[in-house]
């Protein structure tokens, strides 16, 4: 089982579903050569992909393209459906880091058969993820900074104010659809700066005042 931590309030959740967005970003739309979507795109992620801070992302075999994207991860602390915009905050326990690990070329092949992107979403460590920081300690997440830098050289550096989709709008959105409930995990998109990793290599991806992870890849 995998737990979300919020060290700073000593709780601790269980995981339940890895809810998250695609093109939230315009630039990162562009530079892979997407349209951009009317409504929020929307894609899951298991449990079991989740990997602690200071772990171990495992490129599958089937796959020679694997990407980090680095974002905002939210929290749901309390359970809602159809939750109004306006509210939709006051559900947040807390937020955090974490890099949504893309199979690239696998997600193309299966984007040209009008195929589901799962295998290349959802597979065994493609979701490191930080511990949380309280939400009540977050004036705003449209206010904050994604970093990732790859082997110690800076790749990605975005503000969350550039979403098309802000946070509180996501969780509306999506509690339209799936009931959110306590432990259920949001990731919010990522800006642009995407690239590939190899074994070997080391990430590190930061929000200051949110978070820091760092994986290796193997």
């Amino acid at each position: 089982m995998k737990t979300a931590k919020i060290p700073a309030t000593d709780n601790e959740y269980l995981i339940g579903k890895i809810l998250c967005i695609g093109r939230n970003y315009v630039d990162h739309i562009k530079e892979l050569g997407n349209e951009t979507p009317t409504a929020p795109v929307v894609f899951m992620k298991p449990a079991t992909a989740v990997v602690d801070d200071g772990g171990t992302v495992v490129i599958p075999p089937y796959s020679t393209e694997c990407h980090y994207e680095a974002e905002l991860a939210v929290l749901i602390g309390t359970d809602g459906k159809d939750i109004p915009e306006v509210e939709a905050l006051s559900h947040v326990a807390g937020y955090g880091v974490a890099i949504d690990m893309t199979l690239r070329d696998v997600q193309d092949a299966l984007k040209k058969k009008g195929l589901p992107w799962e295998i290349a979403k959802g597979f065994d460590t493609s979701c490191p993820l930080s511990e949380f920081t309280p939400a009540a300690q977050i004036p705003s997440p449209q206010d904050l900074t994604i970093r990732l830098l790859l082997n110690e050289k800076e790749r990605q550096n975005g503000s969350t104010g550039l979403m098309i989709n802000p946070v509180a709008r996501i969780i509306s959105y999506l509690s339209t659809i799936f009931t959110l409930e306590e432990g259920d995990v949001i990731l919010t998109g990522t800006p642009s700066g995407v690239g590939k990793v190899q074994t070997g290599d080391h990430m590190v991806a930061e929000i200051a005042g949110v978070g820091r992870l760092s994986v290796t890849v193997k």
